[in-house]
């Protein structure tokens, strides 16, 4: 039986203008505990120095440790589900990683012995965790949301609970992402919950965080605890982003559906069902379908959304 250490990890990056906190990240790769990786970089067109840094680095490490290439340049989602969903790419495990966060040097390891200690290797499984957010400097600000209830497809229908940053997933999640291919959904984090939770696999949320989730004006998605932020997050329910949102996914969803085991087909059926009900309908098709967010806060803002049609 291999041991996790005998066992290869890909790390799966996607950069643009990157160049002030790259070096950081890279040498927190460096670092880490578990050293049979390789990183492959997609790169979505950065006009500052990121491709001078990475050609350091592969110059450095050696061209099959890092490897570099065009990014399709149609955003961030897109640009991480090109690398995720390439056949090409082959390895026992991948991880997803942002240009500017810092890991802690045992988040491989750690990740990677827990998925092989639980799981086959035909199980669709992926894990995920709590991060420490920082500032700029790497000074601590709190810790992301903990959260309990059970990681399902009627959570993932309408909620996104961990940052990509911290995923890892095995070579039959990643099977199942090539089959569905790069989709135009909104968040490759938000896609992979959904995809693994649907097809009847394993989504862990780790209650330790393994990595520093670096907090700047730059970030495209950050944290969402603070006020401004939760004020900025109403009002794109407010104005249509989040429906827009649940709109793209259930496309996405739908030409997918050969991969949804039936009980979560018919749970989106019910869901789609809902958003176009009246009022007076919405409410008790949502306890038929029994959709759930992870905090209080989040359900009752949940229950405002549905009240105003806004999901």
């Amino acid at each position: 039986m291999d041991t996790p250490q005998s066992l290869s990890a890909t790390i799966l990056m996607a950069t643009f203008n990157g160049e002030k906190f790259l070096v950081e990240q890279l040498e927190s790769l460096s670092s880490q505990t578990f050293k049979n990786w390789r990183l492959y970089v997609s790169d979505d067109g950065s006009s500052d120095g990121t491709l001078a840094i990475l050609k350091r680095y592969q110059e450095l490490w050696g061209p099959d440790k890092l490897i570099v290439r065009n990014g399709p340049q149609k955003g961030f989602a897109q640009n991480f589900l090109s690398l995720a969903c390439d056949k090409n790419i082959k390895s026992d495990f991948y991880a997803f990683c942002d240009q500017d966060d810092v890991w802690m040097p045992e988040k491989l390891r750690v990740s990677i012995e827990h998925i092989h200690s639980v799981c086959s290797a035909q199980q669709v499984y992926a894990y995920s965790s709590r991060t420490i957010y920082v500032d700029e400097n790497l000074k601590f600000i709190g810790y992301s949301p903990l959260f309990v209830f059970p990681r399902t497809f009627r959570n993932a229908l309408i909620q996104s609970i961990a940052g990509g940053n911290t995923m890892v997933f095995n070579q039959a999640t990643k099977n199942l992402l090539q089959k569905m291919g790069v989709v135009p959904t909104v968040a490759h984090d938000w896609w992979l919950y959904q995809i693994v939770t649907g097809s009847g696999g394993t989504f862990f949320y780790d209650k330790v965080p393994l990595i520093l989730y670096r907090q700047h004006r730059s970030s495209i998605v950050g944290s969402n605890q603070s006020l401004s932020a939760n004020f900025t997050r109403f009002i794109k329910v407010l104005n249509g982003s989040y429906k827009l949102w649940i709109d793209k996914n259930i496309s996405c969803l739908r030409k997918n559906e050969i991969y949804l085991i039936s009980a979560n087909i018919e749970i989106l059926n019910i869901f789609e069902i809902m958003r176009k009900a009246s009022l007076k309908d919405r409410f008790r098709l949502l306890e038929v379908c029994g959709l759930y967010r992870q905090t209080w806060k989040g359900s009752l803002a949940f229950f405002m959304f549905i009240l105003f049609n806004k999901v």
